[in-house]
């Protein structure tokens, strides 16, 4: 890429995705300007912003994993403000696009490079650690001299990382955001997630095997991934101090409130207005208004168990905020 590393001129890029070379495993990057990161999720904003010159050249723009953590060390970036977990469809990506409003805040929502270096199977333990945290902290860079706060949504089944993200960051905050399992089901019935296709996320991380998985059906199927999810949430709250419930609201301004209530962050009131207007359309499609999607009929052995763990939740939520 460049051998000086200038850091105001590498300021203005972003790795975006690994690839293996030969015996090497090798970090692409992509110019972002001074774009902001305000799409609904990383990949679209990748998308935007290949159109520049830089990125359509013939020539890929590509690091060695050691330098990429060099650039990153050689950085003064925001800490993380906070990382949002969700189990899906239960306001994270509205919550994203409203905490992305104020021009001082980077919010990055759902960015395939944490992903992929978490679940690289070419990576070690330390290696996936060390990258983890040069890309953090260079998505947290000052690029237009105004931000002030990183917040970082991941995704659902990051849960499986929680140990990982929380040896990194031992003291910033954890928003645990969910929802009743009836209604993550009847959404994914309509748009299946990636997490409630078998096959596309390793089970493991769902606590299951290639042979239990081979039995489900699509809905059992995500009924034991949510499960795995509100068992792990309850271990994150049981355990650890920093780990904050939120519950979903249909209503993405009154979620925002409890989530302000829960770190500390001052919107001003022209932000507030427009977050409020932007609260009141799709998270995913900004041009349609908000609706809730209409429920089916939803079988699975998991119900019940899903349903007490839900409450159980909700129980502990309720005694925090007493």
């Amino acid at each position: 890429m460049y051998s000086s590393f200038d850091n105001k001129f590498m300021t203005n890029w972003v790795p975006y995705q690994l690839e293996r070379f030969s015996k090497s495993v090798l970090c692409e990057w992509f110019y972002a300007g001074t774009n902001r990161f305000a799409e609904p999720f990383f990949d679209e904003t990748i998308v935007r912003c290949m159109s520049h010159p830089y990125n359509s050249s013939p020539y890929k723009a590509t690091t060695t994993l050691e330098s990429l953590i060099d650039v990153s060390l050689r950085s003064t970036p925001i800490e993380p403000t906070a990382f949002i977990f969700h189990i899906s469809r239960c306001g994270s990506t509205l919550l994203s696009q409203l905490l992305a409003i104020p021009e001082r805040h980077i919010m990055v929502s759902e960015m395939p490079l944490i992903d992929s270096t978490l679940r690289h199977s070419y990576l070690t333990p330390a290696q996936k650690e060390s990258v983890l945290a040069a890309v953090i902290r260079l998505l947290g860079r000052q690029r237009s001299g105004k931000e002030s706060h990183l917040f970082i949504k991941l995704d659902s089944w990051h849960f499986g990382f929680y140990d990982t993200f929380r040896r990194l960051y031992p003291e910033v905050p954890f928003i645990l955001l969910y929802r009743e399992p009836e209604a993550v089901m009847v959404s994914h019935q309509h748009r299946r997630g990636m997490h409630s296709v078998p096959g596309l996320i390793e089970p493991e991380l769902f606590g299951l095997t290639l042979q239990e998985v081979r039995s489900m059906t699509l809905d059992e199927y995500l009924a034991n991934v949510l499960e795995s999810y509100f068992r792990t949430m309850l271990t994150m709250v049981e355990t650890d101090h920093n780990a904050h419930l939120l519950r979903y609201q249909q209503d993405g301004s009154a979620l925002l409130n409890d989530l302000l209530a829960l770190i500390s962050v001052d919107i001003q009131s022209s932000e507030m207005d427009r977050m409020i207007q932007r609260s009141q359309f799709h998270s995913k499609f900004p041009e349609q208004r908000f609706r809730e999607e209409r429920a089916n009929e939803i079988e699975s052995a998991n119900r019940g168990s899903l349903r007490a763990l839900y409450e159980e939740l909700n129980e502990i939520n309720r005694t925090s905020k007493s």
